[in-house]
């Protein structure tokens, strides 16, 4: 399904409440203890609401101000933890004294790397076999690599004292040569970051399909063009943050994260404890973007710091360390080519990468440029691709994902090179698109890459975007400003992204005695709006006023999981499992409302909250009904219920944008004029 949508903020509206639901007068008790309820009347169903515009859940509560993050946790006695980082962005650590500031008021301890000897290295994973791969310690081991690397750890009763004593430590650093751009650092004599691997190459991958060299020898048309993908830095809103303590011998820690499962078995195996006794908490998370999405080493330094101290320990990160010691992103430069005839076809696109990953690999870094060779041929029917990208260690911060993960670089990739080839050929940019898109006949189709995209439409979602912009007009006023010296411009991008990936994720959906339902997610949300998402799912799935379901996350010690929310993945992967969920649980409800009625389970009819025998709905049982009649029985083992969802293969949803700006020559600043976008959705 293709959707549209522009601007409009007078468009905004919700549904009402769904319908009252009531049980009517008690007419009868059954043998069995049953409560039978009539009315004369029947109840008006409740309107769907999965799809349907409805208020979140979340927001007064964030919008008042009471959400509940890592540093709004108090618990009595707690410790607070800092970090001293490298000044320098490429050093070796001649001298680190902690002595004084260990005698410093408030201090308690403070570490260097050989305290942390005994913790197992983070565990990193590269897309390329036999990658040579450094050690990922806690603090750095011996040497710095770039400005913002953790080298010490202070444990104070104040943050203020602790941030104090940081003062007192006495570090000295012997200056090596800095390697920060991608080309010089693979030069034969450039500074090695680690000089027994003996370059500065992380890897290199290469990808070619089709007749490459075939396809650039009979083109009548080449374009080639240099791309640069500037770094840049996340920067939630709430900064990193983690707060470990003992509970009965088990470790717990409260963070802000995009995946407490991730988390869960990143601290277990550094720490060498069963997963069982580690508990990850996830409550409310200010912003995530891709750079919460794995375990970094103070997280990993808390938890040890909890389990030696045996005292609750706090870290919350200042924003200046969040600007340089939490990955960045992007970091690419792409070396394009593509082949065309005169009429506009595309027949081959072939790309150099040159990726920064910095000073060392984080949880799912390697993976992120990868992804451009994988959809660089976009929508379109590019019958040859060819990839080389080369992973290039620097002395900066390491990057990660970040807002779509490899994918918008991609994007970015073909564009730019399909406007390039419209204006070489003096086209419309539309024009060049629709006369090389994959045809909807296509589907399933495998690109040049050897991906398979699932299905998709282009054509229809370009011209369903043309169509709301007016774009024809648009063209019109742009050539009337210009006449008058001002410079407007308009830009259209259509994209496809790989989505829903990674391994299953984990729901339970359990009936309360109070006839409420509520499903318990492993994914944990930072601004995507679960408790309303899901609530709608097992609403619809069950058939139930939106009101009575009550989702819960976060908490690794609750029957659910997930690999984590970033990817595109939730709502297709945490959102299906839920949706089972609350699908079985509906069986298990009619099951047990079989039994009660002494009915067929096939005659059992649930809906607005309500359970009766099929063409007898005035004789019915409220879910509270159910509830309590399973409790009397001693079923209550079966109101509820787990489910899961392994997705067989990614998904690849489809878009077109356009964006209608105005340049203000003098200043360079830009205003947003008209932004249209349609969707696959």
């Amino acid at each position: 399904m293709v959707c549209g949508r522009s601007h409009d903020p007078s468009r905004a509206g919700s549904v009402g409440s769904p319908s009252n639901v009531f049980s009517g007068r008690s007419l009868d008790i059954e043998r069995s203890g049953l409560p039978i309820h009539g009315e004369d009347t029947l109840v008006e169903m409740t309107p769907p609401v999965f799809g349907a515009s409805v208020r979140r859940v979340e927001d007064p509560r964030l919008i008042r101000g009471a959400g509940r993050y890592v540093d709004d946790v108090q618990p009595p006695g707690c410790l607070h933890a800092v970090f001293l980082r490298s000044h320098l962005a490429h050093a070796t650590i001649s001298r680190l004294n902690l002595d004084a500031a260990k005698k410093a008021p408030g201090v308690v301890t403070a570490w260097s790397a050989t305290d942390f000897e005994d913790l197992q290295p983070l565990e990193i994973e590269a897309p390329v076999d036999d990658t040579p791969l450094p050690e990922r310690r806690v603090l750095a081991v011996g040497r710095a690599r770039y400005v913002g690397e953790a080298v010490a750890m202070l444990v104070a009763e104040s943050r203020e004292l602790a941030n104090d004593a940081l003062e007192l430590i006495e570090l000295e650093m012997d200056p090596l040569a800095v390697v920060m751009d991608m080309e010089r650092a693979l030069a034969e004599d450039a500074a090695l970051l680690y000089p027994k691997f003996g370059t500065n190459l992380a890897f290199r991958k290469e990808s070619k399909h089709g007749q490459v060299k075939r396809a650039f020898d009979r083109a009548a048309l080449i374009v080639k063009e240099r791309l640069i993908n500037q770094r840049l830095i996340p920067s939630a809103l709430e900064p990193r943050g983690a707060l470990a303590w003992l509970d009965n011998g088990r470790l717990t820690i409260e963070l802000s994260s995009q995946s407490a499962y991730g988390v869960r078995e990143a601290i277990a195996a550094s720490l060498d404890m069963d997963e069982a006794d580690v508990r990850v908490i996830v409550e409310d998370v200010g912003g995530g973007f891709g750079s919460k999405g794995g375990c970094v080493g103070e997280e990993i330094a808390v938890a040890a710091a909890a389990r030696r101290l045996g005292r609750p320990v706090k870290w919350i990160e200042e924003r200046s360390e969040n600007c340089a010691g939490t990955w960045h992103g992007r970091g690419q430069v792409q070396e394009v080519e593509l082949a065309a005839q005169r009429d506009g076809t595309v027949l081959a696109v072939r790309s150099r990468v040159l990726a920064d990953m910095g000073a060392h690999l984080e949880p799912y870094s390697a993976f992120v440029p990868t992804v451009v060779a994988e959809l660089q041929t976009g929508c379109y029917r590019i019958p040859a691709s060819q990839s080389t990208l080369l992973a290039v260690y620097t002395n900066a911060t390491p990057t990660g994902p970040y807002r779509g993960a490899g994918r918008p670089e991609a994007a970015f990739l073909i564009e730019r090179m399909m406007d390039r080839l419209a204006v070489e050929l003096d086209l419309d940019p539309v024009e060049v698109r629709l006369r090389n898109f994959i045809r909807p006949s296509d589907f399933p189709y495998t690109n040049a890459a050897g991906s398979t995209y699932d299905s998709g439409d282009y054509q229809a979602s370009l011209e369903r975007l043309i169509e709301l912009a007016d774009y024809p007009g648009l063209r019109r006023a742009q050539t009337a400003a210009r006449q008058e010296g001002r410079l407007q411009g308009i830009g259209i991008s259509t994209y496809v992204e790989e989505a829903a990936g990674f391994a299953e994720d984990r729901a339970t959906a359990r009936l309360e005695l109070d006839g409420t339902i509520t499903v318990i997610t492993g994914s944990t949300p930072h601004g995507q709006g679960h408790q309303t998402t899901w609530a709608q799912l097992a609403a619809e799935a069950f058939g139930v006023p939106f009101e009575q379901v009550r989702v819960l996350y976060g908490d690794t010690d609750q029957p659910a999981y997930a690999v984590g929310t970033f990817g595109s993945r939730s709502a297709a992967i945490s959102g299906a499992a839920v949706h089972e969920g609350a699908v079985r649980l509906k069986r298990k409800v009619r099951a047990l409302a079989a039994a009660a009625f002494e009915a067929a389970t096939g005659d059992i009819v649930v809906t607005d909250g309500r359970v009766h025998v099929r063409g007898a709905p005035a004789r019915f049982m409220t879910l509270k009904d159910i509830a309590e009649w399973a409790a009397g029985m001693g079923r209550t083992d079966e109101l509820a219920v787990k489910a899961s969802f392994d997705p067989p293969d990614t998904v690849f949803p489809f878009g077109a944008h356009l964006a209608y700006v105005e340049v203000d020559p003098e200043t360079g600043s830009v205003k947003v004029l008209r932004y249209v976008a349609v969707d696959d959705c």
